[in-house]
């Protein structure tokens, strides 16, 4: 397992122990504990807790300074909304992958529609399209497999 699936699967851990859905910590002490540098906490925060992923970071520096991480808790409509809303004019591969990732992991989408959705926005499926307009095509058609949902 890598380090930042590690520490993603901690926060996630604490976020779940929490009725608050918020996890609070302290860069160093969080590193330190699970045996990394703290650069690998602020990729791992900057990369897979952002809001298009339903996460709020809030942060405090200094002396007694924290990191604090919230789940955002949205209805299945409100929820598909925000995704549809976040992903704008064009979206490449891996980001596509990572929406659909979190999706099912979130039960927006079950596993059937997921692999649809992946298999119908891969590269390979777009080798017809030119180059410069498939990040275009990919971001308007997930963006209508997502509201198809709704």
């Amino acid at each position: 397992m890598r380090m930042s699936d590690i520490i993603t699967k901690e926060i996630i851990k604490m976020l779940n122990d929490s009725e608050a859905n918020i996890a609070e910590i302290q860069r160093n002490e969080f590193a330190n504990l699970i045996g990394c540098a703290p650069s690998q906490i602020n990729y791992v925060l900057s990369s897979r807790f952002t809001p298009e992923h339903g996460y709020i970071i809030e942060s405090r520096r200094g002396g007694g300074g924290y990191i604090r991480i919230k789940r955002v808790v949205l209805s299945h409509s409100s929820a598909l909304m925000h995704i549809i809303n976040s992903i704008g004019e064009q979206i490449d591969s891996m980001s596509t992958r990572i929406v659909l990732e979190n999706c099912l992991e979130t039960g927006l989408i079950d596993e059937k529609n997921a692999r649809l959705m992946a298999s119908a926005l891969s590269n390979s499926a777009m080798q017809c399209v030119p180059v410069i307009l498939r990040d275009s095509l990919r971001a308007s058609l997930l963006k209508q497999m997502l509201l198809s949902l709704l």
